[in-house]
């Protein structure tokens, strides 16, 4: 799947992700896997629900073809 996520918006997944995994944890809440989700789109920078979309904040130079890699 392609990367779909910008920098910013990675980077926002991330912090809000880990916020809401450490306050669930200290309430002792489901809702850490809401944080879980944001922190695997950050880190992979990729989100299902833009790709169903078509949505994008990435560049395109974001995405290296494999004509690229040789």
């Amino acid at each position: 799947m392609k990367k779909n996520l910008g920098k910013t918006d990675r980077t926002l997944r991330i912090i809000i992700g880990l916020f809401i995994i450490a306050i669930a944890l200290y309430y002792q809440s489901w809702w850490a896997l809401l944080g879980l989700g944001l922190l695997i789109n950050g880190l992979s920078g990729r989100c299902g629900g833009y790709a169903l979309f078509g949505f994008s904040t990435a560049n395109d130079s974001c995405d290296i073809s494999h004509k690229e890699r040789s």
